[in-house]
């Protein structure tokens, strides 16, 4: 339960719709039905992926090339330094503000990762920098030494759920008193060949490639699993009570775990969602919910067991505008939390509502004034985080 709100007081993103506010929110509404994934041929297979932008990876580029310590670095932490700094600029932070960070990411230093390994197969041998660019404290470390930061640093991996699990963790560290400000987030870059195949191996990748949408996530219609996964990251500064410049408030937090049936399953209902949302709206009614942003990643059954979630949790015809981003942004695993958080956000701040272009909840009516938006979170295992946040 949080007994005081929590102030999200500035926001920065990178995924394929770009990295500056206004052009994301462009890219979400001036063409509301284009989705933002390409094909390309990895592994000698046609794979559909969500690419960060050509701007972005410019600016990446120069990250890397402006210190010599960083050209060793891998894209997850290049992502995370680089968004970082745009939040704590907007938020008006400075190593005087001691601020904790927690960024955490679902698969880590994938490029390094595969890099080193595939260099050890071929020689037996290990570069002298694989250990430290490859372990997952990599990106908190990172970004602490980047921006000066004194406050208490954590990394981890929850895989899909990771981001909002690092918000909560910031939600955690600023109840108890012991810091006024907290960074947290996600970032992931899983677009390598072996983390791909992975994948591709558990039969829930896209392969409608010639489709008007390679993912037609919330579609709950859909005959095949349509994921693709996507590069991405996005963090956020987090401020003890209700602050006057808060973009929105966090009011409600919810957390569940579901007994283990199979490594990647959930219930067909979603019993952690039910449990992590009726949490998240501890003293809060149900019919104050303005939208949900909802995990939906594409899957057959992960979509169809988070509706039928909702449904449970507020009726099935009293559901809130239901909506996510990945059939045009696509999956980026552990970041996903955080760009579906940032998401509802600027529904917030635009307040406008957005929706999917397909299937039946295309028709679904979409609310006049947002106050209040659920945004949901899942992984591997069931490891569900819901979040409620208030303009």
């Amino acid at each position: 339960m949080i007994t005081n709100p929590i102030s999200i007081t500035a926001s920065s993103a990178l995924c394929s719709l770009g990295e500056n506010p206004l052009e994301i929110w462009e890219n979400y509404t001036i063409n509301p039905q284009k989705h933002f994934a390409t094909l390309e041929t990895i592994n000698n297979q046609e794979t559909v992926v969500g690419r960060l932008c050509l701007a972005s990876k410019k600016s990446l580029e120069v990250l890397k090339n402006s210190n010599s310590h960083y050209k060793n670095l891998d894209p997850t932490v290049l992502m995370a330094l680089h968004s970082s700094r745009k939040a704590i600029e907007k938020a008006g932070w400075n190593p005087e503000t001691n601020f904790g960070i927690n960024i955490g990411s679902s698969r880590g230093a994938t490029t390094l990762f595969e890099k080193y390994h595939q260099e050890f197969i071929t020689t037996q041998k290990s570069s002298t920098l694989a250990s430290p660019t490859t372990t997952l404290g990599n990106i908190s470390s990172w970004v602490a030494h980047d921006l000066q930061s004194q406050g208490p640093q954590i990394s981890h991996s929850i895989t899909c759920s990771t981001a909002l699990h690092a918000v909560l963790n910031g939600v955690a560290w600023l109840q108890s008193g012991i810091c006024d400000y907290f960074l947290v987030g996600g970032s992931e870059a899983p677009l390598t060949p072996f983390t791909l195949a992975q994948i591709k191996a558990l039969k829930v990748y896209s392969r409608q490639n010639n489709e008007e949408y390679p993912c037609r996530a919330l579609d709950l219609d859909k005959k095949y699993n349509q994921m693709f996964l996507a590069e991405g990251a996005a963090v956020f500064c987090l401020e003890k009570g209700k602050k006057t410049n808060a973009m929105a408030h966090i009011i409600g937090i919810g957390y569940a775990t579901e007994p283990l049936t199979h490594n990647i399953s959930i219930t067909s209902d979603a019993v952690c969602f039910q449990k992590s949302m009726q949490m998240a709206l501890q003293n809060h009614e149900p019919k104050s919910v303005d939208a949900v942003v909802m995990h939906a990643p594409g899957t057959i059954k992960g979509d169809l067991s988070e509706y039928r979630a909702l449904q449970k949790i507020f009726g099935e015809n009293t559901l809130p505008f239901l909506t996510t981003n990945k059939w045009k942004i696509g999956h980026s695993f552990g970041a996903s939390g955080a760009l579906s958080l940032d998401f509802a956000l600027m529904q917030l701040q635009h307040q406008k509502a957005i929706g999917v272009p397909f299937g039946t909840l295309k028709t679904q009516e979409t609310p006049k004034n947002l106050k209040r938006i659920l945004v949901n979170a899942v992984g591997f295992g069931g490891n569900a985080v819901s979040l409620l946040i208030e303009k």
